[in-house]
């Protein structure tokens, strides 16, 4: 007699095992990004022998800037976007969905944000759950139904109970971070190789010099885009995270799956959004190109791939 065959479809994807791997991955890429601060600033250091002072005041300017950076970003965000806040009184449906899901959620209920848009698109943002805000177009709360609208929003907030919203602003702060030390470690180089001399003894120190030259100015114009591309990894295990945390959260995949399909459909562009804001969104808000570096530098995961893990569900 055989076994009857499992609950679980082949091909099925459990709920928390996908939370688990995608928590993991991002904090195995997180540790790439610190990686590579240190090298960049380890080769910066050595190559130049920067004395304690100096190194000090770059270390609290880079300090004080990420601070700035991490503080300000929120408002930053919602005065590029064009949003405005509103109230249960003015966009009842909406404002009602995320104060139940907030309840089911355990968390505080964010400040809930339109943004005059036709486009479908919803975001996040916040350093943390207790300062947090939702956005939606006011394309979203025209062209989904209320049970997909229920579907977006629970991937909003899972953005917020998973902390993704402060992940992703470090993220951001960082890739700054390496931007800037990477600028300053060019110049540095190449100031440094142009104003040294060598004396007759000093044939091996001038080789050293051109290797580090070489290193310096090799690690500085990649550092940046390393970090970006790594940036953008984190943005795409985040979204399958809030996906399967949505999911979890609404008890309703399916809901989920289907207001993605409506947005990714759309071929409406949204205005407001940037570069620098993209991989808030729920769906990616620009338009697609063509490039051999696409999958590197996309914001997001394939929606395909996203509809299909979610209806597995």
């Amino acid at each position: 007699m055989t076994n009857p065959e499992p609950a679980m479809a082949r091909g099925s994807v459990l709920v928390y095992d996908r939370i688990g791997a995608n928590k993991r991955g991002t904090l195995m890429m997180m540790a790439l990004f610190v990686i590579i601060i240190t090298a960049l600033v380890s080769v910066f250091l050595i190559a130049f022998q920067v004395p304690i002072g100096i190194a000090g005041v770059v270390g609290i300017a880079l300090i004080v800037y990420a601070l700035f950076s991490y503080f300000a970003s929120t408002n930053i965000v919602l005065s590029v976007s064009g949003a405005h806040e509103v109230t249960k009184e003015e966009e009842w449906e909406f404002v009602r969905r995320v104060e139940n899901l907030s309840i089911g959620a355990g968390l505080p209920m964010p400040r809930t944000w339109v943004l005059e848009d036709s486009a479908p698109n919803a975001f996040a943002t916040g350093p943390d759950p207790q300062h947090s805000h939702v956005v939606v177009t006011r394309g979203l709360l025209d062209k989904l139904e209320p049970i997909e609208l229920e579907g977006v929003l629970s991937h909003e907030l899972s953005h917020i109970g998973n902390y993704d919203i402060r992940i992703m602003t470090v993220a951001t702060v960082l890739v700054g971070v390496v931007a800037l030390l990477a600028d300053v470690a060019l110049r540095a180089t190449l100031f440094g190789a142009g104003g040294r001399r060598r004396g007759r003894g000093d044939k091996g120190g001038g080789q050293l010099q051109i290797i580090m030259l070489v290193v310096g100015i090799l690690l500085a114009i990649l550092a940046p885009i390393a970090a970006a591309a790594i940036q953008m990894a984190i943005s795409r295990k985040r979204e399958f995270l809030a996906d399967a945390s949505g999911a979890l959260l609404c008890r309703n995949p399916g809901a989920l799956a289907s207001a993605l399909e409506k947005i990714t459909a759309d071929t409406e562009p949204l205005e407001a959004a940037n570069k620098a804001t993209a991989h808030l969104y729920i769906a990616n808000p620009l338009k697609e190109h063509a490039s051999f570096l696409n999958n590197m530098f996309d914001t997001h995961p394939d929606a395909a791939e996203r509809i299909r893990l979610l209806r597995a569900m």
